[in-house]
């Protein structure tokens, strides 16, 4: 059994490198655009040209905003120790519940360490909103259904 500080710092990393991960294929992806804007020659049909790099740019102001997104979740976890051991629900929190276990951080999905599945939601999603400020013992009520918390750590 992997002790609660190991398993926040890896459920912490597995987090940072989601993050690393989305600010990589965004940059990748935006600069493809870009290129793929440079290179559109002007043929004989002008309006084609345009067209060509008005959807490129356009293609390239998407990767941009996701490029954005991604920086975001980069601050939010930037924000969080994960050496930190919690008595109630906070950033940076484990939490172990009867419904399932959560790590508060930022929202990057599921993951699975030793053979036990745990979730990475952010403060701000639902399920994180139920179970900020709650403690072991607590019951919170989420989708009309009761949650009891079994620790934080």
């Amino acid at each position: 059994m992997i002790d609660s500080a190991t398993l926040k710092q890896t459920l912490f990393d597995h987090c940072r490198q989601y993050v690393e991960q989305r600010i990589e294929t965004a940059k990748t992806a935006m600069e493809a655009a870009q290129s793929a804007a440079n290179e559109e020659s002007k043929s004989s049909a002008g309006d084609k040209y345009e067209t060509g790099r008005a959807m490129a740019q356009i293609e390239r102001d998407r990767h941009a905003q996701q490029l954005a997104e991604a920086r975001k979740l980069e601050q939010e976890l930037a924000r969080i120790d994960a050496g930190k051991i919690h008595s109630i629900v906070q950033p940076g929190s484990l939490v172990l519940t009867s419904q399932g276990n959560y790590f508060i951080a930022i929202s990057a999905g599921k993951m699975t360490v030793d053979r036990t599945d745990y979730f990475a939601v952010s403060a701000a999603s639902p399920i994180g909103v139920r179970l900020n400020h709650a403690k072991a013992g607590d019951e919170v009520v989420f989708n009309d259904k009761p949650i009891r918390i079994i620790s934080v750590g």
